[in-house]
């Protein structure tokens, strides 16, 4: 639910005299957790161009998110400020409560430092459309870098959990291959191996398929729908496969023009939209199958 539709939701509630039990919609009970992910008033801008306009999103702890939209919505832009790759021109980002680009100094909001930036990553695993993985190293090499250099936790464990996540994504008979020994779609299985590895509390999937060829695309797509169903830990499903976030998501965002054009369950999303930019949209997919 966007901020300002909750606002009103609670200003209504309250005009009416409705006690504070009766607030509560279905959809966000007084018990409902602390969103993991939170998006308050976020824009971005490159130069002249406004990519994001004032973007209120929140992810509940193990949500699978989907992201939807054309080209030069915004989508990736989301990830990439999450992942710490891209600062946002205003407006605050919060993962599991605590604020990511920003501290506060003497009731003032600041630029987060370095070290802040450090560790708050450690929270946050992204999968890009490109595998990036170091040609000159092994699988097993390249998925036990970062625990061992960022973590610092032994070679040893490093390398238990690499096993157990190449076991996952179906790579156990990989790990002394180099990248180029492999397919497309099991070097970015690899590369979902190497983000797992880190115990992220939040995953983003930043259009992983796009720059596979189309047979390999459904590989890696079912290893992402198995994650998903193993339900431990959000993820924020940036992507162009409607059919994949129909399946996998728990609730699919519509973004254009660098706004929330419209957001719902998956069946809501695509069975019944709302918005006429959305029905373009949806209208255009359906016609290029």
């Amino acid at each position: 639910m966007l901020l300002e539709d909750r606002t009103a939701d609670a200003a209504e509630a309250a005009e009416s005299g409705a006690p504070a039990s009766a607030r509560a919609t279905e959809s966000e009970p007084l018990n409902a957790p602390m969103p993991l992910v939170k998006y308050d008033k976020i824009s971005k801008s490159f130069g002249d161009h406004q990519v994001l306009r004032e973007i209120d999103l929140e992810v509940a702890p193990a949500e699978k998110l989907a992201i939807i939209g054309p080209s030069g919505s915004g989508k990736t832009t989301l990830g990439r400020m999450l992942m710490t790759l891209e600062e946002p021109t205003s407006g605050t980002i919060e993962v599991d409560g605590e604020l990511l680009w920003h501290r506060r100094v003497n009731g003032r909001l600041v630029r987060a430092d370095e070290a802040h930036l450090h560790r708050m990553r450690g929270n946050i695993g992204m999968v890009f459309q490109h595998f990036n993985l170091f040609p000159h190293m092994t699988v097993m090499r390249n998925v036990t870098e970062a625990p061992r250099r960022v973590l610092g936790v032994s070679k040893e464990e490093a390398e238990e959990r690499a096993a157990t996540m190449l076991r996952k994504v179906g790579l156990a008979s990989k790990l002394d291959a180099y990248p180029s020994q492999l397919s497309g779609g099991q070097k970015q299985r690899v590369a979902i191996a190497r983000a797992l590895v880190m115990r992220p509390k939040v995953m983003v999937f930043d259009e992983v398929t796009s720059a596979l060829d189309p047979e390999l695309v459904g590989e890696v797509l079912e290893v992402i729908k198995e994650l998903a169903l193993e339900g431990e830990m959000a993820m924020l499903l940036i992507t162009h496969e409607m059919d994949f976030a129909r399946d996998v998501a728990d609730r699919v965002v519509f973004g254009a023009d660098g706004r929330i054009v419209e957001q719902g369950p998956p069946e809501a999303i695509f069975e019944n939209p709302q918005s006429e930019r959305l029905k373009s949209f949806l209208s255009r997919f359906r016609a290029s199958r």
